[in-house]
């Protein structure tokens, strides 16, 4: 194999890395999701209470664990896949597989998604969206901005991996530098 560059290495550790920390603490969200929904239930029918910002703050809990798990299930491979053939494929052919999906599905999508979210993200955050309910949260700009993180992360991700296919790198390393 030929020479690696060093700061190639290091900018697939520093994607693999934040898509492995942004979904470990993305996962910690589905927790507090639950324990939120679960106080909703209660208060509801146990006490006849409710709050608006209490039972949207699990929709957008919801919308983050979602949106922003998305790099992560990639990375680790764990992403939704027919793969009645795929699993029997050889590695080589499993990542011409990839490549293709990356270059002609993945990446081409999330270039679309961006492009068609740019103006409704950026129209929220100059009038700093809120809820259009009364006593819902004034945040709805933070969440529509996953409209833009979340393909960008998916981008990131799967460039990495497109380059570790490329060089040959294992997919299951945490620390890359190991499968050099």
């Amino acid at each position: 194999m030929a020479e690696t560059n060093p700061r190639l290495i290091r900018a697939i550790n520093f994607i693999q890395n934040t898509s492995q920390t942004i979904g470990k603490l993305t996962s910690w969200l589905t927790l507090v999701m639950m324990l939120l929904m679960t106080l909703v239930v209660v208060l509801r029918y146990g006490f006849n209470m409710g709050w608006i910002a209490l039972q949207e703050s699990v929709l957008y809990l919801h919308a983050f664990v979602l949106m922003l798990g998305m790099a992560y299930t990639l990375k680790n491979d764990e992403h939704v896949r027919v793969d009645i053939f795929y699993r029997g494929l050889s590695k080589p052919k499993q990542n011409k597989v990839n490549t293709l999906g990356h270059l002609l599905f993945l990446i081409p999508t999330c270039v679309f998604i961006i492009y068609m979210s740019w103006p409704y993200v950026t129209q929220s955050w100059m009038i700093l969206e809120g809820s259009q309910e009364a006593g819902g949260l004034p945040f709805v700009f933070v969440l529509k901005s996953l409209l833009i993180i979340m393909p960008l992360l998916l981008v990131l991700q799967a460039i990495a991996e497109l380059i570790m296919m490329k060089l040959g790198l294992t997919q299951k390393h945490e620390n890359h530098q190991e499968a050099l």
